[in-house]
């Protein structure tokens, strides 16, 4: 899979990466977990994204393929409250604890990027959790700090000197980002991750989506009923549960200055689906303007005030 510099930090990422959400969340055997993760590391995918509150996803990213550290960019995310730990969240304790929590359930000496997980954007300009990023890069614990969020949240951590990536989100029912976040990316030549990429298949209907994500896919699957697009008026064909993602993360890849998509899934075959997809490369020019077309009218038409879906 082609990989791309990652900003200034200077890594190469395969521009199709995993999340582990999805994995935590929907308590994914493990032996599933093994599966998709090595068939993502042997097809060159190199990004493995993670979080301290996906509950049990570093341990088993740990487990499926700790043995091979070397061929992955390991990123997770910290500062939200944890049960087992007894400080604040955003505060620096916390922050380093988590950190350390991290490292050991990934058993790994270093992070290449630990992000700031959806952190407001007041509590972010306090600095505190920043400085507390800076302090693990500076003992080795991480290599960069980041920041994952939207909005003007992602948008002032990307001016930012401290902070090399931003993981925010980027898809074709969400596109407020492109223009809010990406011009500051683009000036400090910042890592991109774009998180949700698919959109949580918002074509989908709310009542087939898994456990948690019948409520999380909501706002996505409104807004994209609401932009009324036809895989033919796009020049595609086929059944639209399968062309659609397609469409989707190809949609995500023609962003310029998008280094990397972050997809979830509990199906090996399903990561393989989107391995070829993200090969076929970016959509025409002209398929993209329609789909920034149509989202721009329908947030005029919905009243305006459409933002990136933290």
């Amino acid at each position: 899979m082609k990989k791309v510099r990652f900003g200034k930090t200077a890594l190469q990422v395969s521009q199709l990466g995993f999340g582990a959400a999805p994995i935590g969340y929907l308590n994914t055997e493990r032996e599933k977990v093994r599966k998709i993760l090595n068939l993502l590391l042997d097809r060159g995918v190199n990004v493995i994204d993670t979080a301290a509150s996906y509950e049990g996803s570093e341990e088993m990213i740990a487990e499926a393929i700790g043995h091979r550290r070397k061929e992955f960019v390991l990123i997770s995310k910290c500062g939200t409250s944890l049960p087992d730990i007894d400080a604040p969240a955003w505060s620096a304790e916390l922050i380093r604890k988590t950190v350390d929590r991290s490292l050991r359930r990934l058993r790994t000496d270093r992070l290449e990027v630990m992000l700031l997980h959806s952190c407001d954007l007041h509590t972010l300009q306090k600095g505190e959790a920043i400085g507390a990023l800076v302090e693990a890069q500076k003992a080795g614990k991480i290599r960069f700090p980041g920041y994952s969020g939207d909005n003007e949240a992602a948008a002032w951590a990307a001016g930012r000197t401290e902070i090399a990536v931003i993981e925010t989100s980027i898809s074709i029912a969400d596109e407020v980002n492109i223009d809010i976040v990406l011009p500051k990316t683009r000036a400090n030549n910042i890592g991109l991750l774009a998180k949700r990429p698919i959109a949580n298949a918002a074509w989908k209907p709310l009542s087939s989506q898994p456990g948690l994500y019948q409520g999380y896919a909501k706002t996505y699957t409104d807004r994209f009923a609401k932009m009324g697009l036809k895989i033919e008026d796009l020049g595609f064909k086929g059944r639209p549960e399968e062309v659609w993602p397609q469409i989707a993360l190809r949609f995500t890849l023609s962003i310029e200055d998008v280094h990397s998509a972050i997809i979830g899934t509990t199906r090996s075959d399903n990561a393989d689906r989107n391995i070829q997809y993200a090969e076929k490369g970016p959509l025409p020019p002209d398929v993209v303007k329609k789909i920034r077309f149509a989202f721009e009218k329908a947030q005029a038409s919905a009243g305006g005030g459409w933002s990136g879906q933290t």
